[in-house]
């Protein structure tokens, strides 16, 4: 039984042997050049070492940004990967009984939710929807505008966006995790590759329960993102330290 139509013999040489051409073609042509910068230097032996001399920066930054631009490809790559259900998955939710009013009446926006302060509520037993929301409001109280949570499918990294009081683009990613489960440099990865292209971000934020691996802190250090594990989320929101955009860098 055949499964595909083989290419005739005839057509099949003609391609290695355009193929050949066009490879001996490029050889010689390189050959060529080297021959005529030689030439040229051997000429012009001052101008030669000054040309070298010029290009010896531009070759040395280069090679020294070769490595991080195959890191911010790699982020890039990663960015666009929606991988955050994976882990999510893997850890029990335990959803609280809603603190509110029951009469199906909305909070104002203005206004935080109730049980924000970590003294009575344990922000890891919040549902991930649940806990973006509680950040969402932390940014509320603290004076930025335009607070949106837009965490879900498709969020491309973001799972709030906001406008700080100075009028930086505030863009969030929230890590609801256990204390045991530390976010990583994967984690720090995708965001990283989304926030600033793709986000617009003017100050990239990555907040867990738990706490960052030394690569994922490395890696947010080289990107420009801050983080606030879960001490510093106690103390925003306690009230203890500054909010993120504040004069006081937390995380």
């Amino acid at each position: 039984m055949a499964f595909g139509r083989r290419q005739p013999t005839g057509v099949r040489t003609r391609a290695t042997l355009l193929a050949l051409a066009l490879a001996t073609a490029l050889v010689a042509a390189v050959a060529l050049l080297f021959l005529r910068l030689a030439h040229w230097a051997g000429a012009h032996p001052g101008q030669a070492i000054a040309a070298t001399l010029l290009a010896l920066p531009l070759l040395y930054a280069l090679v020294r940004g070769m490595p991080r631009a195959r890191e911010l490809r790699r982020a890039a790559r990663a960015g666009m990967a929606e991988a955050d259900a994976e882990f999510l998955a893997a850890e029990p939710t335990v959803v609280l009984a809603p603190t509110g009013p029951q009469d199906g009446r909305t909070l104002p926006l203005t206004e935080p939710s109730p049980g924000l302060s970590a003294r009575t509520t344990d922000l890891t037993a919040l549902a991930p929807d649940a806990f973006e929301e509680a950040v969402a409001d932390l940014c509320r109280r603290d004076g930025c505008r335009d607070v949106e949570v837009v965490g879900g499918a498709g969020d491309l990294g973001a799972d709030a966006l906001a406008t700080a009081p100075d009028g930086r683009r505030v863009v969030i990613q929230c890590k609801r995790y256990a204390p045991t489960h530390k976010a990583g440099s994967q984690d720090l990865q995708r965001f990283g590759g989304t926030c600033w292209t793709v986000h617009a971000a003017q100050l990239a934020l990555v907040v867990t329960t738990s706490t960052f691996t030394d690569p994922a802190a490395e890696y947010a250090e080289a990107c420009g993102i801050r983080l606030i594990d879960g001490a510093a989320l106690d103390a925003w929101t306690t009230g203890a330290s500054a909010a993120p955009w504040g004069p006081a860098r937390v995380g």
